[in-house]
């Protein structure tokens, strides 16, 4: 029987606590038993394995991201929706690193389907509707974004730019403005 008050959301919220806590390679089954003071045993009725957490823990990720991004692009275009959008990725992963790392893992093609993972390729293509890209170019915009994105914040995360000026904040902002610039000014293939 399962212990009174837990169910599978509680666990997966607590599970990304404990991700942006520990790291979210050290969440696991047993760690979050332990943290609700629990035998592992007891999890198992809301959750199949660690892998099965952390999958979850993923897709939780996935959704807090998609609805960040859409609250920031409503009513923005071009650079506005841009630096909006970039601005909701790199303050999730400084407020929530475990989460963050989460939201990169890869997920098997049935579930990646009902993720809201496709949600962030949508909010991208729309902000890229303010800058006139037709195919393909705009399906190498959506990759550069993402990679830009997340190359920035796993470096500025992992202490690469800690030991250099200018600050980060005026290094983002330059990215953005060459990103804008780069994305205005690309012919059409």
């Amino acid at each position: 029987m399962a212990r009174a008050g837990l169910t599978t959301e509680r666990l997966i919220r607590a599970g990304a606590e404990l991700a942006d806590e520990v790291g979210f390679d050290q969440v696991t089954v047993s760690a979050l038993a332990r943290r609700f003071d629990v035998k592992v045993a007891s999890l198992y009725s809301h959750l199949k394995n660690s892998q099965d957490l952390k999958t979850k823990i993923a897709l939780l990720a996935l959704e807090e991201l998609a609805d960040r991004g859409a609250a920031a692009l409503a009513g923005r275009a071009g650079k506005d929706a841009l630096t909006a959008f970039a601005n909701v990725y790199r303050d999730y992963a400084r407020q929530h690193p475990g989460r963050y790392a989460a939201a990169q893992l890869r997920l098997d093609p049935e579930t990646a389907a009902i993720s809201a993972g496709g949600k962030h390729a949508q909010m991208t293509r729309a902000i890229l509707r303010g800058y006139d890209l037709t195919e393909p170019d705009q399906t190498h915009a959506v990759r550069l974004l993402g990679s830009v994105f997340h190359g920035y914040v796993s470096l500025e995360m992992g202490g690469g730019f800690s030991h250099s000026t200018p600050d980060t904040q005026e290094t983002w902002s330059w990215t953005l403005d060459a990103l804008d610039t780069l994305l205005r000014n690309r012919p059409a293939t």
